[in-house]
């Protein structure tokens, strides 16, 4: 079993008035840590699989009294792929506000349907947390330092999704059931795509471009389509946690560039998967910007559980000075450039330097990476 950062932030959290809400790619083991709360939890559990039609209608359109009959006895209720039902922000608004004993639980993996029905009725009654694929944390936690170590080149190449991670001889298996099965599902389902197959090919367009700036307008004229619907794509990719985005930092000098972005994978396997690129280490020719991906994505997985707060930025300029990451706290700026090659020497610009309130500069290699994840 896989030890999962967030549960014991979300037991933290119990019964403390607000509904819980726990999203998340398909795969990432939403389910499973439900259920491992579950089987912790020294109050009666109700558990709710809104696959299952009936539980669907019984949480649609209901009412006080209804909700009264399901519950009985339970104090903890917990709500499996909650996206499905119809109306959930309501339904979830009458539990936390007419059941002050009880606390509810809810997951799903699409980000943009879960949002634009939990947002306005939750209002100030719900905390919400978003569970990735395994962190390094999580895999030190679970099987120790030198595994960790050990299995690093593997991830970057094959990702760290649950079943990966643990059956990592049936990875390429694994990571084509995942692409082909799950990675567009609920964009396909939910998110109104006139073209499914311009999803596939922004996706294998956007794994090529890791590491480097992406032009929408570049995007479009490559796939022969309009930059609003690329902007539109780019976006449901975005809310599904198949890529996030990474803005470009522009206040000071003249000739940075503006309006810019990266964007990045959330898992590096997903990545190399859409390409059909699972050569090792040693026989790449994309390792600098993989290990950029795996590191940036990495930072955001541990910064999210650990709540540390901050803005997250790349930086460069019309000259081709760059960063790869800066993070921004309290007015403070760190920034990091990643090294794959040990012997590559990395450069922070002295424009930058002397522009920005910089307290930090590092540069991660394999050899330091783990200072900053754990």
């Amino acid at each position: 079993m896989i030890l999962r950062k967030l549960k014991n932030v979300i037991k933290g959290q119990l019964f403390n008035g607000k509904a819980i809400v726990l999203i998340g790619a398909r795969q990432v083991g939403k389910t499973t840590l439900l259920n491992q709360l579950a089987q912790e939890s020294k109050q009666p559990v109700l558990m709710l699989n809104c696959d299952e039609p009936e539980v669907r209608i019984l949480l649609e359109n209901t009412n006080i009294s209804q909700l009264k009959l399901l519950i009985g006895n339970n104090k903890l209720i917990i709500i499996d792929e909650a996206q499905k039902v119809k109306n959930i922000g309501l339904t979830l608004k009458l539990f936390v506000d007419n059941f002050k004993h009880l606390q509810v639980i809810a997951t799903g993996s699409s980000a943009f349907e879960l949002h634009n029905r939990l947002n306005e009725p939750l209002t100030g009654r719900k905390l919400e947390y978003q569970l990735y694929p395994i962190s390094s944390g999580e895999i030190i936690e679970t099987y120790g330092l030198l595994e960790e170590k050990r299995t690093l080149e593997n991830r970057l190449i094959y990702g760290s999704y649950p079943d990966i991670v643990m059956h990592p001889e049936q990875a390429r298996k694994y990571l084509t059931e995942l692409t082909q099965s799950y990675l567009y599902k609920d964009i396909f389902s939910i998110g109104d795509i006139r073209k499914p197959e311009l999803i596939e090919k922004l996706v294998q367009a956007l794994a090529f471009q890791i590491g480097s700036e992406v032009s929408t307008n570049e995007l479009a004229n490559m796939l022969q389509t309009d930059n609003k619907t690329i902007d539109k794509y780019i976006d449901l990719l975005e809310k599904s946690y198949v890529v996030f985005r990474l803005g470009g930092l522009n206040r000071n000098l003249r000739n940075e560039l503006k309006k810019s972005k990266k964007i990045y994978f959330y898992d590096t396997g997903v990545r190399n998967a859409v390409i059909q690129q699972f050569a090792p280490v040693q026989l790449r020719n994309d390792m600098g910007a993989l290990w950029e991906n795996f590191f940036i994505a990495e930072r955001k997985k541990r910064n999210q559980y650990d709540e540390k707060f901050c803005n997250s930025y790349f930086w460069r300029t019309n000259q081709q000075q760059e960063i790869d990451l800066i993070e921004e706290t309290d007015g403070q700026m760190t920034a990091f450039e990643m090294k794959w090659n040990k012997s590559k020497k990395a450069h922070f610009p002295k424009s930058f330097l002397d522009a920005y309130p910089v307290k930090e500069t590092i540069v991660i290699t394999p050899d330091n990476y783990l200072n900053y994840l754990i």
